[in-house]
């Protein structure tokens, strides 16, 4: 036999061996091969049928099973399946193993739990409702967000799709009017078709495929997603970092517009976020320290209305995916802590035809993480 894995070589090898020594002459019976490698210095016999000892801790099979068995009962069960197994002679709650060499599938005591199951009978085990063990799990509380979001937009009569992480390079630069600066998306080394090069840094590009695969459909269109997006990051070990994001389309034959900032400033407002203005008799009732407001991409970044003579004004740059003049960034401040968290708008002509659409597009994508 010859692989490129010598622990996989080894793991087919001794199976193979295993199996069919049991038609041999004497049966079970292997004669070994020595093999000289003076080269390397990893002159060896194989096949090596020596078993791989481990242990098992005794409360961890009985909490897992619902069980009271003691170890030598335990040992006779692990018997039955093929195992060698004795009670440790260093502590009574645990039991030396011996895992056969056809057994490559056993890496930890959680498997030799499952086979002391299946030996004593899945059928025969006490049914109650799992509180021994951690067995009940708990959203994580990003994705738990994403649900109360998803939530929002469904109640508000937006349709969620799912559409695939990985997009052409076009579709996530080229077709937004956008530049790769070589330092943002996570590239495929070795893309097996040019429709999935890049892992996405926006989800328009998703929405965008979606309505126009679905173009024939009545208009208006109104989808969103929430997922995630890749960015690289060298500071973090993988080289990468997710973020959750929620995006919303709107495809009609007027803009939506005002459709698209409705939808942004119901999920504002289910996220608990004051919104700010400069205008008398809008502004909104305090809601904790959470705060919001949106201006024109025009070349500044302008600080909150309350605050314009007291905090600096920033240079930003308005992003060309969108109509000059009819695009905005969300401004969102949390704890202090001033940033932008999302920009919507209407499309740029250009990208419409890109994607091959013929109508008006209001487009909303926001970071939700930040509220975490």
């Amino acid at each position: 036999m010859t692989a490129t894995d010598r622990t996989k070589l080894d793991i087919c090898l001794n199976i193979l061996v295993s199996m069919f020594s049991q038609y041999t002459e004497e049966p079970f019976t292997v004669e070994p091969v020595k093999i000289i490698s003076p080269h390397n210095h990893q002159s060896r016999e194989t096949p090596d049928l020596t078993p791989r000892e481990t242990q098992a801790e005794v409360s961890y099979i009985n909490n897992c099973c619902g069980l009271s068995l003691t170890p030598s009962d335990i040992c006779s069960l692990l018997k039955l399946m093929s195992y060698t197994a004795s009670p440790s002679r260093a502590s009574p709650d645990l039991i030396d193993v011996q895992v056969p060499p056809t057994r490559a599938d056993v890496l930890h005591q959680a498997d030799i739990m499952e086979d002391v199951a299946i030996a004593y009978g899945f059928n025969r085990l006490p049914r109650s409702f799992p509180s021994k063990s951690g067995t009940i799990a708990q959203p994580l509380m990003i994705n738990k967000l994403s649900d109360i979001v998803r939530h929002e937009a469904a109640m508000a009569g937006w349709s969620e799709v799912m559409p695939l992480i990985l997009c052409s390079h076009d579709e996530n630069f080229a077709h937004l009017n956008r530049k790769d600066d070589g330092n943002t998306a996570v590239h495929l080394a070795n893309p097996k078709t040019a429709e999935y090069q890049v892992v996405r840094t926006s989800l328009l590009p998703g929405l965008l495929k979606t309505i126009r695969e679905n173009k024939h459909h009545s208009v208006p269109i109104k989808i969103f997603e929430v997922s995630d997006i890749a960015f690289k990051d060298l500071s973090l070990e993988r080289k990468s970092r997710n973020e959750r994001h929620f995006a919303a389309a709107w495809y009609g034959k007027s803009s939506g517009f005002e459709i698209v900032h409705g939808l942004m400033d119901r999920v504002m407002l289910m996220l608990k976020s004051a919104f700010v203005t400069g205008e008398e008799g809008l502004r909104a009732k305090d809601s904790g320290d959470a705060a919001y407001w949106i201006d024109e991409f025009d070349g500044t970044d302008p600080a909150p209305p309350n605050d314009r003579e007291i905090l600096p004004i920033k240079p930003i740059q308005p992003d060309p995916t969108f109509f000059p003049g009819h695009a905005a960034a969300i401004h969102l401040r949390m704890a202090g802590k001033e940033q932008v968290i999302g920009v919507f708008g209407i499309l740029h002509p250009s990208v419409l035809e890109k994607f091959e659409l013929r109508y008006p597009v209001s487009t909303l994508e926001m970071n939700i993480e930040v509220f975490l």
